[in-house]
């Protein structure tokens, strides 16, 4: 037996604020989800994404305070193209949340750009560059 990767868990401060950020991307999150304190939700191949609120996380690890040593693990979302990635920067930023690095044509060929969600965490946007 070998072990898959289910899921990714995204623990947050504020369950709203996070569930919101992340349905401006386009994932499918229900509607009064904002209210339990964790969430999940089905990605396309399988996968899932869960939140969970500090308070649930301390609820089995009392000690828990937090990340240490900076970001470790962040999120990327594919565009359709380099437009769609500097226009979906734009309406983040623009929608309040934090732009950390704003959009380029990275010399791995592809559009790029970083906003941080209401926890602070990395999202990356991306798409292939065009020729």
């Amino acid at each position: 037996m070998t072990p898959r990767l289910d899921a990714i868990s995204v623990t947050t401060a504020d369950v709203a604020a996070s569930l919101a950020f992340y349905r401006r991307l386009g994932l499918d999150i229900p509607e009064g989800a904002e209210s339990a304190p964790h969430v999940e939700v089905a990605l396309p191949g399988g996968q899932r994404l869960l939140w969970d609120t500090e308070d649930v996380v301390r609820s089995f690890d009392p000690g828990w305070s937090g990340s240490r040593g900076g970001e470790r693990l962040g999120l990327a979302f594919l565009c359709d193209d380099p437009a769609e990635v500097d226009a979906v920067y734009a309406d983040l930023t623009s929608a309040g949340y934090e732009g950390h690095l704003k959009p380029w044509d990275a010399v791995w060929g592809q559009r790029y750009a970083v906003v941080l969600d209401p926890d602070g965490c990395a999202v990356s946007l991306f798409a292939a560059a065009t020729p």
